[in-house]
């Protein structure tokens, strides 16, 4: 799995900002940036919102709790995730076994593709 560090400088790469754009925005020196890359320091938690926030991620995705860097920022699935937690215990369970059984569905479909 890839460290907060290296998850934060490919995503500065692939957005084609420099550390010293980053860090300007953060109000932060490039080392700074540069030792976060490199995993020599941990950004505090509203730091790291800041930077998720300017990458158009999730801290999520930086601590490597997320695989995909843009997966909980669709709003509609964030309603959708919502709406689902909202309810009570046996409602959401059976939502989940149906969600369950569609995307098995759909996982054998592209199998047999």
């Amino acid at each position: 799995m890839d460290s907060f560090g290296k998850r934060m400088a490919a995503l500065r790469k692939e957005r084609s900002t420099t550390q010293d754009e980053l860090a300007k925005q953060l109000s932060t020196s490039t080392s700074v940036i540069g030792r976060y890359e490199r995993d020599e320091m941990v950004p505090s938690i509203e730091v790291a919102k800041k930077v998720a926030t300017l990458l158009d991620t999730t801290v999520g995705y930086l601590i490597g709790e997320a695989q995909t860097s843009g997966l909980l920022k669709d709003p509609a699935m964030l309603k959708r995730l919502h709406e689902i937690d909202q309810m009570d215990p046996e409602d959401k369970a059976h939502i989940l076994h149906v969600l369950d059984g569609f995307i098995k569905s759909v996982q054998l479909k592209r199998i047999s593709s």
